[in-house]
């Protein structure tokens, strides 16, 4: 059998076992209609968008890509005897042939008139007229010709289904819910036969006639299927057949085309009182048995089903005394296992086993049969407390038995699972409770839905089982007994998993549950305390799902979503905070908490903009807020201004030793802005640390080559973005290593002074020593040192000569050695190489200095000879620089005058070094030269007087 439905599948099923044997997906609508030829070898399907697929009958593969067969609504299809054609009906009120080898339209469209809708095509058993149906009339086409040879009203209003019977004498008929009778028509005359069919109450959307012609069935929006017995005999007053109604009791659901498999028989079809046996209404059921056997006392059935009422109430002895009734009448399979039944329930079990096996010898030799009557067996097993034997003989069911239905075997399982469950509970053995609950859980069989209910209706009928509610019963027993156990997170994580499985309907139930029990309220509070808890140990996600479960116990709990916000805050989890934070302040807009969670959340996320609003509004509900303690809370928080001050105050006072092209506040800014929000914050230094840390800078010593990268060069550009060559590649490597190492501002002399300007040269010679001191980390570039090396390479370098390296190394106090590659030198990867005892004596063996000077170097007059004696080897490009980088060495200040040669500028510094010193006014002995008071006056000699003379 294949169907389709709205879920734009078509399903092939094995009628059977009532296993699905093929899902075919192609659609992008809902299929509306289905047709195969006669040979099987051909299925059709029609959906809402005019679009046909053909499907192989025997492969389920499609032969097709959709074709767009119509421009609305496919509402009918059907093969043509012969297989050669097939016809489509649609609501754009036109019918349509196809060839089903080329698959292409034959000749125009038959047009049923204008705003006329097509319902049902079909073809009579000869193939040689076609019957349209549509919401105005039925039309009949010889289908060689395409002519139209009769056409009558049909319907009081729409005519939906068709049918043939198969001699093709009659036309059958279905209208809508204002007429929702069957018609039948003669086929020579076209005239109707007798009165209308009643049996339905709505509209009748499809008609059938069995392969022998004896039987209609109708479905229809009333969800029934009348199914009529027909003769067609001689006519009698004017009546040309016969019509009886055998039964209407076959539900339908329009919706279900669910793959559970089910069983082909009806082991026990009650039929009068089987409603009453699914709704528990057993005093109803058992009356009506009661009539069935008064009409007729020796109806074995009746009182076989009679037996299972009483079994049902525990009346037992009824029971069994109904059961021995049907089988003296006659011994069958549903009398026998009524007597299982009920002598298991007197606890007579050695006498229940033979019941059970003699019932086996009614079975037909049909392995399902077989294999419903053994799971009845163990259930009633279970039933009278053989707990073992019956979960043995369920587990040698579902192993042994490859072609059986396991499904059915899982659902029993998980069902006495279920049970013994609930009776440990009972008995307050929670923890053993728990693994029952969990065994059931587990089984693959169970699901959030209630169709299980449906499947195995005989369940439900024999023994009462509420199948509908069983995995939510399950679920609820897990968390109630890990609770009941002490075990909470288990319970949270239990309870997490039941919510994040059940479908809207179950979820809705599982919300009721929890919200009546009050064990679930103190569930609720140990997850509050339990997660206040962890998040003080910063065990960020037990506090999440300990939080969550609250919220899954009641989603309008503020307090839950405030606490994870903040456990998710601890995480850095950004956006799931604000997500939390949002969601507080929708179900408490009055309070102040849910726009602070926001402001931390935003600020965290460097959306500072936002943050600052959220910072407002909050301020602003504090202000409001009816309680005093909480307008009191108002009291903690700074005015944005004293925060602005706060953080200007810390900007120029980081900036006091940064070079002057560094200034950069637009982040961090707003983060202070943003952060600083309580006088705490004002107190404990967080803004001094923020725009220390914000603003430390790399600053480069290198030996300037022959091609260096100036200001010109990089202004108003990307550097990354520049021809990397010469002294361009340097600036970016330079660049590249200061930021994989954080840090966001570099300085390297060749490109961050503007030459021209004087007061910046001025600024640049008397501050130099100041940026180097205070500067986070200094790199130094070896551009002469191969990354191959030995030790003892950096005392070769050329690096060591210049002039003014040598307060690019004292003032430092964290420094870096690079090489010609820039990679570290000899692989040092400690964070300061000052504290390399290898490079260190390398600098004490070329430079002369001792190493703890070299450390911890401290400008100024003191041991002005030796710090003289120091430099008296190094070299500079300009002359007057001999003497200018050595001012930060001194701690002085003195004007740069380039062009006034370097005697003159080595004269001014020894100048100073002596007027320094209150003993050179006293005591010219100590100095071999003559001091003059004038610079003018000093001798216009080199350099080498001075070096001479200090020495």
């Amino acid at each position: 059998m294949v169907t389709a439905s709205r879920d734009k599948t078509l399903r092939l099923w094995d009628l059977e076992t009532g296993f699905v044997l093929k899902k075919m997906e192609g659609h992008r609508n809902c299929v509306r209609s289905l047709a195969v030829s006669q040979d099987g070898q051909l299925i059709a399907s029609g959906d809402d968008s005019g679009k046909i697929i053909v499907w192989h009958g025997e492969t389920s593969k499609s032969l097709t890509q959709p074709i767009q067969a119509h421009s609305d609504r496919i509402y009918s299809l059907d093969f043509s005897p012969d297989g050669k054609v097939l016809a489509s009906g649609s609501w754009d009120k036109t019918t349509k042939l196809w060839n089903t080898k080329t698959w292409q339209q034959q000749a125009e469209p038959i047009g049923c008139g204008p705003c006329i809708w097509v319902n049902c095509v079909r073809y009579s058993p000869s193939g040689e007229l076609l019957a349209i149906a549509t919401n105005h009339d039925i039309q009949i086409y010889n289908s060689g010709t395409r002519k139209r040879v009769a056409r009558f009203g049909g319907h009081t209003n729409k005519n939906i289904s068709l049918a043939w019977t198969l001699d093709g004498t009659r036309l059958l008929t279905s209208g809508d819910h204002d007429d929702p009778t069957i018609r039948e028509w003669e086929t020579s005359t076209w005239q109707q036969l007798g009165a209308p069919w009643p049996g339905h109450s709505e509209s009748i959307y499809a008609i059938a006639v069995n392969p022998a012609g004896t039987l209609i069935a109708s479905a229809s929006c009333d969800n029934r299927i009348p199914i009529i017995t027909t003769s067609y005999a001689a006519c009698v007053d004017g009546d040309s057949s016969t019509t009886e109604l055998l039964t209407q009791d076959i539900n339908i659901d329009a919706n279900n085309h669910t793959s559970y498999p089910h069983h082909s028989k009806a082991y026990f079809s009650i039929t009068t009182a089987r409603t009453a046996f699914v709704d528990g209404d057993l005093s109803t059921a058992e009356e009506l048995l009661t009539q069935d056997i008064s009409t007729n006392p020796n109806n074995h059935t009746s009182y076989a089903h009679r037996s299972f009422v009483m079994a049902r109430k525990h009346d037992w002895d009824h029971a069994l005394h109904d059961a021995t009734k049907s089988l003296s009448i006659k011994p069958s399979l549903t009398g026998y296992i009524s007597k299982g039944i009920a002598l298991c329930g007197k606890g007579h079990i050695r006498h229940a086993r033979a019941a059970f096996d003699v019932a086996s010898m009614y079975t037909d030799q049909d392995s399902q049969t077989t294999h419903f009557l053994l799971l009845i067996k163990s259930i009633a097993l279970f039933g009278a407390n053989q707990h073992d034997e019956a979960v043995l003989l369920l587990k040698e069911l579902n192993t042994g038995c490859p072609n059986a239905d396991t499904h059915a075997c899982d659902i029993v399982h998980a069902y006495l699972r279920v049970q013994l469950g609930i009776k440990a509970s009972h008995a307050a053995h929670h923890n053993e409770a728990a693994e029952h609950f969990a065994a059931a859980v587990k089984c693959s069989a169970l699901s959030s839905k209630s169709d299980i209910h449906d499947i195995y209706e005989e369940l439900v009928v024999l023994f009462g089982w509420n199948l509908k509610s069983l995995w939510l019963t399950a679920h609820q027993g897990r968390c109630d007994a890990l609770l009941r156990a002490g075990r909470l997170q288990d319970a949270v994580k239990s309870y997490r998993y039941m919510m994040d499985m059940s479908d809207s309907i179950t979820k809705a139930k599982c919300l009721d549950w929890s919200n009546g029990k009050s064990d679930v309220q103190e569930c609720s509070t140990l997850c509050l305390t339990s997660g206040n808890a962890a998040i003080a140990a910063s065990n960020y996600d037990m506090a999440i799902d300990l939080y969550s479960a609250i919220i899954d116990l009641d989603c309008t709990s503020d307090v839950g979503f405030a606490n994870r916000s903040k456990a998710k805050l601890g995480k850095m989890l950004w956006e799931d905070a604000l997500l939390d934070a949002q969601k507080v302040i929708e179900l408490k807009p009055s309070s102040h908490v849910g726009y602070q969670l926001r402001h931390a959340a935003l600020h965290g996320a460097q959306r500072f903009d936002e943050a600052m609003d959220a910072r407002t509004i909050m301020l602003s509900k504090l202000d409001d807020a009816p309680e005093a303690q909480i307008r009191d809370l108002r009291r903690q928080y700074v005015p944005p201004t004293q925060v602005d001050d706060a953080i200007q105050r810390a900007v120029w006072n980081e900036l006091e030793y940064s070079p002057l092209r560094l200034l950069n506040t637009s982040t961090e800014y707003k983060d202070l802005l943003s952060f600083a929000t309580k006088h705490s914050d004002l107190q404990t230094g967080r803004i001094k640390d923020v725009v220390a840390t914000y603003f430390r800078c790399v600053l480069l010593s290198h030996r300037w080559e022959e091609t260096e990268a100036l200001l010109h060069d990089i202004k108003d550009k990307v550097v990354y973005e520049l021809d990397g060559v010469g002294g361009i590649a340097k600036l970016q490597s330079f660049c590249k290593v200061a930021r994989d190492a954080g840090y966001k501002w570099a300085w390297m002399d060749t490109c961050c002074i503007d030459k021209r300007s004087n007061t910046e040269v001025q600024e640049l010679v008397n501050s130099m020593f100041d940026w180097y001191c205070h500067t986070a980390l200094t790199i130094v570039y070896l551009c002469d040192v191969s990354p191959s090396s030995q030790p003892g390479a950096l005392t070769r370098s050329v690096w060591n000569e210049r002039g003014w390296t040598f307060q690019e190394f004292l003032a430092p106090k964290v420094v870096l050695f690079y090489q010609r590659d820039w990679s570290l030198y000899l692989g040092d990867r400690s964070l300061n190489h000052k504290e390399s005892r290898a490079i260190m004596k390398e600098l004490e063996d070329t430079t002369g200095i001792d190493t703890q000077a070299l450390v911890t170097f401290c400008p100024g007059m003191s041991g002005a000879r030796e710090k003289l004696q120091w430099a008296s080897k190094r070299i500079t490009t300009v002359q007057e620089d001999v003497a200018y980088s050595l001012f930060g060495i001194f701690g002085i200040t003195l004007p740069v005058i380039y062009g006034e040669r370097k005697q003159r500028a080595l004269g001014r510094l020894l100048q100073e070094i002596v007027l320094s010193k209150p003993s050179a006014k006293t005591n010219t002995n100590s100095i071999e030269i003559p001091i003059t008071t004038s610079i003018t006056e000093l001798p216009d000699e080199d350099e080498e007087i001075f070096y001479d003379a200090i020495r």
